[in-house]
């Protein structure tokens, strides 16, 4: 799949004429935004800081190429060790030599996986944890989202999310306990009455919307 020649629309996974089930995000509009974000990314930027106070810019690649590889796994429930580790508890890894081809290929692969409407069926894993499918697309999506955002400030780079993946986001996590959940999300960040939909999900995520980087000397 080519990630920078598909539209910006988000529409359902589903067949928009079947409704014999529940509407599902399309990660596709995530996906491609992460895709584009890697053009701007240079060797000099893999040391800098991110939103994720653990991860330099190449940790956060090589998060991302794990998760990829992860979800698409699930989405195709082939469950083994991509799907059962958990990836605060391993860490991140080295940086994979070829990131830039494979990072692009997997997020193709993982929008496709997740475009099959079997992928939300039943139960499947990621992270360690046994979840339903229809859960486990969701958190692919909210992955995409916030760690596409993160990549973005860490870089200096525009960055946007369509009005349904960040709504998706935001139903996901608002459930949540608002002290932060360990090992996913820190303790919630207020945004004002009003703010964008990306903001509300940068803050149930822990972060700061107007996080900037670090200056440098």
């Amino acid at each position: 799949m080519d990630m920078h020649a598909e539209n910006e629309s988000g529409t359902n996974a589903t067949d928009p004429t079947d409704t014999t089930g529940p509407a599902v995000p399309d990660l596709g509009p995530a996906a491609r935004r992460v895709a584009r974000l890697l053009d701007g990314i240079t060797d000099d930027h893999l040391s800098a800081p991110t939103p994720c106070p653990e991860y330099a810019v190449r940790d956060l690649l090589q998060h991302l190429v794990g998760l990829t590889a992860a979800f698409r796994d699930a989405a195709e429930k082939r469950l083994g060790p991509s799907t059962a580790t958990d990836p605060g508890s391993a860490g991140p890894g080295p940086l994979a030599e070829d990131w830039r081809h494979r990072l692009p290929r997997q997020l193709g692969e993982l929008v496709t996986a997740w475009h099959r409407p079997e992928a939300w069926e039943g139960q499947t894993q990621a992270g360690g944890v046994t979840l339903p499918g229809q859960v486990a697309g969701v958190v692919a999506l909210n992955e995409l989202v916030v760690h596409g955002w993160d990549l973005a400030r860490a870089t200096g780079q525009e960055y946007t999310a369509d009005e349904e993946s960040a709504r998706a986001c935001v139903e996901l996590m608002a459930p949540a306990d608002p002290s932060g959940t360990e090992g996913l999300f820190g303790p919630v960040v207020d945004v004002p009455d009003g703010a964008p939909v990306l903001d509300r999900v940068i803050g149930l995520s822990g972060r700061s919307p107007s996080w900037t980087p670090p200056a440098m000397g």
